[in-house]
């Protein structure tokens, strides 16, 4: 994919508008082990309004599913732990509901597609009834009528409605995650958080799958965080991107700001890493080194010892800064005259 040309031919949400659906401010989640603790989101923020799509990329282990699970209130306890910040999901606290509050918006409000759907489906129920269940929940309807619904979900995703009566170990594992995404799709969710939907799909289904989404979002005002390694799918579907690094979204901002101008070196990596079409090189730029150990982050930026841009006070914490309206960085050295992001 040309991701210029796709970030061309992008265009705002028409649904846009001044309706919050998702705010996240400073979310902190650590794993309390007996030894160590894994501090996996560090003070995350961000807001998406609705019909609004945002982005989230960066490395596994980044903290970027573990930030999805924390808007659910899914987070495995022990050893996971939200230990700070907020959580409002269509004007609703999520971190302060009880158990059948959080069973009211799952699915219905907020709707996760899930990165690993060998372990989403539960393998004694038919996919039709795993479908269909989430629909007679919310929507009120008998069974019949919620498995009618069920086998047009199923066609949706291009799987034949013949199929709704068969188990999870009869699919493959692409449309097992045909499956889990029909399952979040069912309902219409207001909040839509996608952990990689599109990773085991080929490429026909992708796309059926990403048009699937841009229409729900068009026609319903879906707020969707994308939470993917594949920069095409974030040009062609997002109009904001959050690049995460080590629990700390490092670079926020509208697709165009960070695709075009970006200012945090590990986004310069991240672009410099992908083959390009247009330029014949004899090696891709890997970024060097690994990311850090979660038990053991550094004081100071996270991405000092890859960075070849790092200087002495790159050991000191870093803050957020604004380089324009819709554009933050969380870089000491963004705006120096030597500093020269290239991609």
């Amino acid at each position: 994919m040309d991701i210029e040309k796709t970030i061309n031919a992008t265009k705002p949400s028409a649904a846009a508008d001044d309706e919050v659906l998702l705010d996240v401010k400073d979310l902190v989640v650590h794993y309390v082990l007996e030894s160590e603790t894994v501090e996996a989101v560090n003070g995350v923020s961000f807001r998406l309004m609705k019909g609004q799509t945002l982005g989230l990329v960066g490395e596994t282990g980044a903290g970027k599913t573990s930030t999805a699970l924390s808007i659910l209130n899914l987070v495995q306890t022990p050893p996971g732990v939200i230990k700070s910040g907020s959580i409002s999901v269509c004007g609703s606290d999520v971190l302060n509901m009880t158990p059948k509050q959080l069973e009211r918006i799952r699915g219905k409000d907020v709707s996760m597609i899930f990165q690993d759907p060998m372990t989403a489906l539960n393998p004694v129920m038919t996919v039709g009834e795993q479908i269909a269940e989430s629909i007679r929940y919310h929507e009120g309807v008998g069974k019949n009528e919620s498995l009618e619904k069920a086998v047009e979900m199923l066609e949706v995703v291009g799987i034949p409605g013949v199929r709704g009566i068969e188990f999870p170990h009869q699919f493959s594992g692409g449309m097992k995650q045909r499956v889990v995404i029909a399952i979040a799709l069912a309902c219409s969710p207001r909040v839509l958080l996608a952990d990689e939907p599109t990773s085991a799909l080929d490429v026909t289904i992708q796309a059926q799958v990403l048009e699937m989404m841009q229409d729900l979002r068009e026609k319903m005002g879906t707020a969707l965080v994308m939470i993917t390694h594949d920069l095409g799918v974030v040009a062609k579907i997002c109009d904001s991107v959050a690049v995460m690094y080590a629990g700390k979204i490092v670079e926020h901002g509208t697709l165009r700001d960070v695709f075009n101008t970006p200012k945090h070196p590990y986004t310069e990596g991240l672009f410099n890493s992908l083959p390009n079409i247009r330029d014949s090189v004899d090696e891709l730029k890997p970024i060097p080194g690994l990311m850090p150990d979660p038990t053991k982050l550094p004081s100071g930026c996270s991405f000092e010892p890859r960075c070849r841009y790092a200087v002495e006070k790159c050991e000191d914490p870093c803050v957020l800064h604004s380089v324009s309206e819709t554009h933050s960085v969380l870089c000491s050295r963004y705006d120096e005259p030597e500093f020269c992001i290239d991609v």
